[in-house]
């Protein structure tokens, strides 16, 4: 019985773990919206205005650890650097809806 309720528990573990990732959740067509009123002004086509060898393109995410949605909503919630922390402005899921638009944008080269 016991190793019965383990292969229930890790089976829904498993379930759980491969099937709640906030990225599915997010509205990249709301992110769009957030993103034009918030980040364009430094990132409008996925450059970076400020530090323009840390653009938005897959390949500068891909190098700097940021080609994830954790890592860019953990960006625009604390800010780095330059960039102001957004978790004042912004609701959680608006934030999450700016992750799935920059990955969106990213993967189409911002085109």
């Amino acid at each position: 019985m016991k190793k019965i309720i383990s292969v229930l528990l890790l089976g829904v573990a498993i379930f759980t773990f491969a099937f709640n990732n906030p990225a599915f959740a997010a509205d990249a067509a709301s992110g769009a919206k957030v993103f034009s009123a918030n980040c364009a002004s430094c990132h409008a086509g996925g450059k970076n205005l400020v530090q323009a060898n840390k653009t938005l393109k897959k390949d500068a995410l891909e190098k700097f650890g940021m080609y994830s949605a954790e890592a860019i909503i953990t960006q625009v919630t604390n800010g780095k650097n330059a960039m102001p922390a957004f978790k004042s402005r912004l609701k959680p899921n608006q934030i999450e809806d700016v992750a799935a638009y920059v990955l969106g944008q990213a993967d189409k080269d911002w085109k």
